[in-house]
C-alpha cells in the first residue's frame, strides 16, 4: 500500500501571481532559510521537514518553513504523515528570472 499524497491540510500557499520580490527577499535574509533552499535545490527529490540539516529546534524549524511557504519559495504537502517540501522553482523563475539560481549559488558559497 502506498502513502497518500495530500495538500488538503496545508492551504496557505500564495498563488504564483501573489509572490512578491519583497516577500521572497525578506524570507531569504535568514541563513537557516537560505540553507533550506540550498538543500532543496541540490536534492534529487523533495525532502521531509525532519531530514534537513539545520541546527535549530523543531518549533523554530517549523517557523522557518512557514516563512518560506508564505513567501511562495516552497510548497509543502503530506505523504502519509511526512510533511514534504519542494521549491517553487518554476513560479520563482517566471516571476524573477535568475533570482533563485543566484540565491542558491550564494548559499552554497556560505556553506
Amino acid at each position: 500500500m502506498t502513502a497518500r499524497t495530500t495538500t488538503e491540510r496545508i492551504t496557505d500557499h500564495p498563488d504564483a501571481d501573489a509572490i512578491t520580490l519583497q516577500g521572497v527577499l525578506e524570507a531569504l535574509v535568514d541563513p537557516v532559510r537560505r540553507s533550506i533552499v540550498r538543500q532543496l535545490a541540490q536534492a534529487p527529490q523533495d525532502i521531509a521537514c525532519g531530514t534537513f540539516d539545520i541546527a535549530v529546534t523543531r518549533s523554530t524549524g517549523t517557523h522557518h518553513f512557514r516563512v518560506l511557504r508564505h513567501a511562495g519559495v516552497i510548497r509543502q504537502y503530506y505523504v502519509g504523515t511526512s510533511k514534504m517540501n519542494t521549491l517553487r522553482s518554476d513560479d520563482l523563475e517566471a516571476a524573477f528570472p535568475g533570482l533563485l539560481a543566484a540565491i542558491v549559488g550564494a548559499a552554497a558559497r556560505e556553506g
